[in-house]
């Protein structure tokens, strides 16, 4: 078996992770580059309390609501 260190095998590696490294680092630097940010309004949400009166609409004594669909009498 062959000394890496000697042949010259472990120059290589490096040299082939360091241009890995780089081509990555200048993907990086090519995507923001030609990022465009938008500027987006700020919402702002109201923390006010809403005083309005809710009014329920009851049904007068004598008067049934009637409904379009019944449930079942069994259930299956």
């Amino acid at each position: 078996m062959q000394n890496p260190f000697e042949s010259g095998h472990i120059k290589n590696y490096i040299l082939a992770y360091s241009s890995i490294v780089v081509i990555m680092v200048l993907f990086f630097i090519a995507s923001t580059l030609f990022l465009e940010i938008e500027d987006f309004e700020k919402k702002v949400f109201s923390t006010e309390v809403n005083r309005s009166v809710h009014v329920e609409n009851k049904p007068k004594i004598g008067e049934e609501k009637t409904f379009k669909f019944q449930l079942m009498d069994k259930a299956y």
